[in-house]
């Protein structure tokens, strides 16, 4: 068996071409254009599951959303429409201001109040909103602290002083919100080439895949074809048998990657068990599969071994993040399929948690030369695994891809890994540490205090022409998106 056993991975590919497409941008863009106009633009916040939860529930309130303003189902989050403003490209910044109020009301609890004229500012890192109580309106009232990324989707929030306030609960104060987003909504092109695209952020790295947002290399994959295993090339392996190898790459998330290591969780993530990590908080590659496959029924079960350990937000020497991920399985049966891993989250474990929904390129399951391969195979959180990440993101919201490869034989060659996997930590401690040791915050540079005002800090790809050469080196770097995880329960008020 080779001992490189897993293809290259997408990221350094993703990461030339925002170089070279920034470059060409920045070439093309006016000397003189300090400000660009923004439009159609959307921003959507839930403040805080908790608050939406007690203002239902315990509250026997309503969130009433209007002048545009939407609700998503099942007391989901909040999103203002028809956002304009105008994006700095000498500082690198956005300012929009966007339509729609929300009400919050509560009869039982004698209370209401109405948020209306949102805005978004990334200089300030901030979200602010016209709030009106007992017939007064206070005008930007700041309700948040953004952590502002390049991508501008799923950005950590922290709550303010004054939007404990506001919302009425003294232990919502420097708490952590839900995270923001605010993306342009795109019109339906009538044609896919990009040679006809008229969108002032198009670049690599806004994909309408709905993966994009999640990882750089989700729509910008070096391999043309979605999946090897498509392939007709003939097979000795015969149509059904036992895996007698294989890998699984997959990231998490890579915001959930930049959050532990670069992020407010100022920690580390450690792979055991024979697990590696791709350099610069890459991807995590589990080994050693068994399992069996049927390449006529097209259904494939495969167990890997490895473990994988996030760990954050240290005080008083205890964790509020620790959360294991071990004993990985994917199964396959034709256009669907599920992963699934034993969690441990502060001490509580779960076994054979379903963590997300698979959808591979394809529904056949063909072997070359005796090795199935599954590439960029889309994969969803499931509610289960939502409450695995301490119900901080939704199910449904949208995870790295995976790379599966499994071998039919004892003398198949699995794809190799290619140079920069690491067996070591990546900690957030700055700068560079020991052997197998990336550095945090350190490495990224210009965040302070958690917060990114720039968005040329993180290579924002808003508008066109805004990739400049420093935010085309940031993202060959590998900054990336940072999302918050929820502290251990029990730190906030009883009303969270």
């Amino acid at each position: 068996m080779a001992a490189n056993r897993r293809r290259p991975t997408a990221l350094a590919a993703a990461c030339a071409t925002a170089v070279t497409l920034g470059a060409t941008a920045l070439a093309a863009m006016p000397a003189s254009a300090a400000e660009v106009p923004l439009k159609g633009y959307e921003l959507t916040w839930g403040i805080k599951q908790s608050y939406r939860a007690y203002v239902t529930g315990m509250a026997a309130g309503a969130f009433t959303p209007t002048g545009g303003a939407t609700q998503a189902k099942d007391n989901g989050a909040f999103t203002f429409a028809d956002g304009t403003g105008t994006y700095d490209s000498e500082g690198h910044t956005v300012a929009l201001g966007f339509a729609g109020s929300l009400k919050i009301s509560s009869t039982l609890h004698g209370f209401e109040l109405t948020l209306s004229d949102v805005k978004f500012d990334s200089k300030a890192a901030r979200v602010t909103a016209d709030v009106t109580r007992n017939g007064t309106t206070s005008d930007d009232v700041p309700l948040a602290e953004v952590t502002v990324t390049r991508t501008m989707t799923d950005m950590p929030t922290r709550l303010t002083t004054q939007a404990a306030d506001v919302f009425g609960s003294a232990g919502y104060a420097n708490a952590a919100g839900d995270p923001l987003t605010v993306v342009e909504k795109k019109t339906q092109s009538p044609s896919p080439s990009a040679t006809n695209s008229t969108s002032p952020s198009a670049s690599p790295s806004t994909s309408t895949s709905p993966s994009a947002s999640a990882s750089p290399s989700a729509g910008t994959s070096a391999n043309p074809s979605h999946s090897a295993s498509t392939s007709a090339s003939p097979t000795g392996a015969p149509a059904r048998g036992e895996v007698t190898d294989g890998t699984l790459g997959w990231g998490v998330k890579q915001s959930f990657r930049t959050y532990v290591v670069d992020g407010a969780a100022k920690g580390r993530i450690t792979v055991s068990d024979g697990a590696t990590r791709a350099a610069g908080n890459g991807i995590l590659t589990f080994v050693d599969a068994t399992g069996t496959y049927d390449t006529e029924a097209d259904t494939l079960k495969a167990a890997f071994k490895g473990s994988v350990n996030f760990k954050g937000h240290k005080e008083n020497g205890t964790y509020g993040l620790d959360l294991t991920l071990s004993d990985l399985r994917a199964e396959i049966d034709g256009g669907s399929g599920t992963l699934t891993a034993d969690v441990d989250s502060l001490g509580d474990k779960s076994d054979d948690v379903t963590l997300a929904e698979l959808k591979p390129g394809s529904a056949d399951l063909k072997a070359k030369n005796d090795v199935i391969t599954l590439d960029d195979v889309t994969a969803t959180l499931t509610k289960a695994g939502a409450e695995a990440f301490g119900g901080f993101y939704q199910a449904g919201a949208a995870l790295d891809p995976v790379d599966l490869s499994v071998a039919l034989s004892e003398d198949a060659d699995l794809p190799g890994t290619g140079p920069g996997s690491s067996t070591g930590t990546s900690g957030g401690t700055g700068g560079t540490g020991g052997a197998g040791t990336t550095g945090g915050a350190g490495a990224t540079g210009s965040t302070t205090g958690g917060v990114t005002g720039g968005l040329a800090a993180t290579g924002s790809d808003v508008p066109a022409g805004a990739l400049g050469a420093a935010a085309a080196v940031t993202v060959a770097a590998g900054a990336g998106v940072v999302l918050a995880v929820r502290r251990r329960r029990g730190t906030e008020s009883a009303r969270a």
